[in-house]
């Protein structure tokens, strides 16, 4: 595996430039676009080899690798105090914990599963 292969890469439709775009979060912005999303992603992989070639070169610290990150489980969510109250009637009204309320939720807005 070669360093740059570490590195999320995204490739999203933009409606307002009407191309794809390809960006690294984390590493590169938006850094290249085209109509053909295989071209554009093959365009960000080279790119991001590119950049970690300079970085390697000039012998700086590469930014930490998407894949190499470590995730706990748990953040902190700050809300505004109605929704909190919501939340918490909601996850009542299902007979859960709130985070596992809150915990599902999430997960099917990111899956787009639909609510049980």
């Amino acid at each position: 595996m070669k360093p740059a292969d570490k590195y999320l890469k995204l490739v999203e439709w933009s409606e307002e430039d009407q191309n794809y775009v390809g960006s690294s979060p984390g590493f590169l912005g938006p850094c290249c676009h085209g109509k053909d999303e295989t071209q554009v992603y093959k365009k960000l992989c080279k790119i991001i080899e590119e950049w970690v070639d300079i970085y390697t070169k000039d012998k700086r610290p590469l930014p930490e690798a998407f894949t190499d990150k470590q995730f706990s489980g748990k953040f902190v969510l700050r809300v505004d105090k109605g929704l909190h109250k919501a939340l918490a009637i909601k996850a009542t009204q299902a007979g859960e914990s709130m985070n596992t309320f809150c915990s599902r939720q999430l997960e099917n807005s990111i899956t787009g599963q639909s609510q049980t």
